[in-house]
C-alpha cells in the first residue's frame, strides 16, 4: 500500500492550493482519510480529516478555509485550501486508516509555503 501527495508549492497569502493524494495497492475499503500538517520545530497536528461515511472535521484554525473532500473511487482524498496564511506554512501529510495491517498509512509528505 502506498500514499502519493502531491499539490505543494509557493502561494502569497490569501491564494489557494489544492492538495491529492492516492492511495495504491491492494485495498478493498478506507475507513477514514485525512491530512496532517508539521510546521518547523512543532508537532505533527492534524488539519482534516474524512470518514468513510463522508463525515469530516477540521481544526479550528482552518475551518471556513480548507475543505476536505474525497473522488469518486474513494481512494484519493484533496484537500482544498483557501485563504492561505503564513501560519498554514508546513509539510503537509496525508493519511489512511485501512483494514490492513499495521492500519495507519503515511504519505511522503508535500511542502506548503505561504509568503506574507
Amino acid at each position: 500500500v502506498q500514499l502519493q501527495a502531491s499539490g505543494g508549492g509557493l502561494v502569497q497569502a490569501g491564494g489557494s492550493l489544492r492538495l491529492s493524494c492516492a492511495v495504491s495497492g491492494s485495498i478493498f475499503r478506507v475507513n477514514a482519510m485525512g491530512w496532517y500538517r508539521q510546521a518547523p520545530g512543532k508537532q505533527r497536528e492534524l488539519v482534516a480529516a474524512i470518514s468513510s461515511g463522508g463525515s469530516a472535521r477540521y481544526a479550528d484554525s482552518v475551518k471556513g478555509r480548507f475543505t476536505i473532500s474525497v473522488g469518486n473511487a474513494k481512494n484519493t482524498v484533496y484537500l482544498q485550501m483557501n485563504g492561505l496564511k503564513p501560519e498554514d506554512t508546513a509539510v503537509y501529510y496525508c493519511n489512511a486508516d485501512l483494514p490492513v495491517s499495521p492500519g495507519s498509512f503515511w504519505g511522503q509528505g508535500t511542502l506548503v509555503t505561504v509568503s506574507s
